[in-house]
């Protein structure tokens, strides 16, 4: 036998060892693709009270309405802010509908002491950082940058730019590590903002540096008209493993499951143990804004099967279950909904007008003859709604 042929069978050999290694390796991908990921769960979409050998919790009556409540008032507010944008009083509005059981359940593990990088849809998570619902409101009206001072509640401002408060929360992180405190930060992102480079980076230099933060991902299903099987191979939470540090899914829609996850990654992140990556598994029940159609891009029949989880439903279906809560509990609460939406109504309804030419101040340090241009014809357009030109 020559030397030729036998390289030639060994090289076959290697060639056939290799093909089957990748067949086993794309039938055990496949396998891990159709096969139902480990979701934490502590009260059923019928609202029945179920155990998990890691994660549980034991909460009072009290508690337990609290949170309620918080879901209740933060969706009336929410349904409030989508009414006055449709009537002209906001620019846009990012609906939380269906995620508030991630949110009051995340926003409510916190500590004081913590500190919380938002998007712009945490408004949940804002009301339960003590942040007056109406300030949300301002730069969606486009009166202010944000509204309100990040350091009195330990709530940055929210976050237009996808994925880049992730960066801003493992740099303050790095640097409560640094002061030598025992406070942890949380950084809020979507399924979308996973894809982004900059969540790859935050994921790189918490692990490496060790830093106290949570990333709390909110996999409503949707990046705007994107699918999450267009985003990942795998289910999100796995992606924390490649990065060296522990990633748990949890079922978004269980508000006792998302304050019972949270509250565990906090203490770790506290404990010195590094960052942890939470997929909070929800559903966007709207819009992914005031101006996206989501009928152009997902059937009724899968809205209609996330309905059925209905965050405050399962809760409030435990309460009475249970009798922690009677009717006028619930009346009560409805008053103070209705109370909580007039509140809001007027607040924005108080607020200046937008000084529409302002948005060409600053453009340059200097003038620019494009952008007077723009500014004069602007002015004139404006001009023909006060002579009645149009409505």
């Amino acid at each position: 036998m020559t030397v030729e042929s036998t390289a030639a069978r060994k090289t076959t050999r290697r060639s056939s060892g290799t093909k089957r290694t990748a067949g086993a390796s794309a039938a055990s991908a496949k396998k891990s693709q159709t096969s139902e990921p480990e979701l934490v769960q502590l009260l059923t979409p019928e609202g029945e009270r179920v155990q998990h050998p890691e994660y549980d919790i034991d909460l009072s009556a009290d508690e337990l309405r609290g949170l309620y409540r918080d879901m209740v008032l933060t969706r009336r507010f929410d349904a409030e802010a989508t009414a006055l944008q449709r009537q002209g009083e906001l620019g846009l509005w990012a609906s939380l509908l269906g995620q508030e059981a991630a949110q009051i359940g995340s926003g409510r593990a916190l500590r004081d002491d913590d500190y919380v990088f938002p998007t712009y849809r945490e408004h949940g998570v804002a009301w339960c950082r003590g942040v007056d619902p109406t300030n949300l409101l301002g730069m969606f009206r486009g009166v202010n940058h944000g509204g309100w001072d990040p350091n009195t509640n330990n709530f940055h401002l929210y976050t237009i730019v996808i994925g880049s408060q992730t960066l801003h929360a493992t740099g303050y992180a790095m640097g409560v590590a640094k002061d030598g405190a025992d406070s942890a930060v949380i950084a809020y992102f979507g399924d979308g903002a996973s894809s982004q480079g900059d969540v790859a980076e935050s994921f790189t230099f918490s692990a490496v540096y060790n830093a106290p933060v949570v990333f709390f991902c909110q996999n409503n299903q949707w990046a705007i008209s994107e699918p999450t099987e267009k985003q990942t191979r795998v289910p999100l939470y796995q992606r924390a493993q490649g990065f060296g540090f522990p990633g748990v899914r949890v079922d978004g829609n269980d508000v006792l499951a998302c304050l019972a996850v949270t509250r565990s990654a906090l203490e770790r992140a506290r404990r010195g143990e590094g960052p942890t990556l939470v997929e909070a598994f929800t559903y966007r029940m709207g819009a992914h804004t005031t101006s996206d159609d989501p009928t152009k891009y997902r059937a009724d029949e899968e809205r209609e099967a996330w309905e059925a989880k209905d965050p405050i439903l399962r809760l409030k279906a435990y309460l009475e279950r249970e009798g922690h809560a009677d009717a006028a509990f619930f009346e009560a609460l409805e008053t103070e909904s209705e109370t909580l939406g007039k509140r809001v109504r007027e607040g924005v309804r108080s607020m200046p007008d937008p000084d529409h030419m302002a948005i060409f101040e600053n453009v340059y340090a200097d003038g620019h003859a494009l952008v007077d241009e723009e500014r004069a014809q602007f002015a004139a357009y404006q001009a023909s709604f006060a002579d009645g030109g149009a409505e």
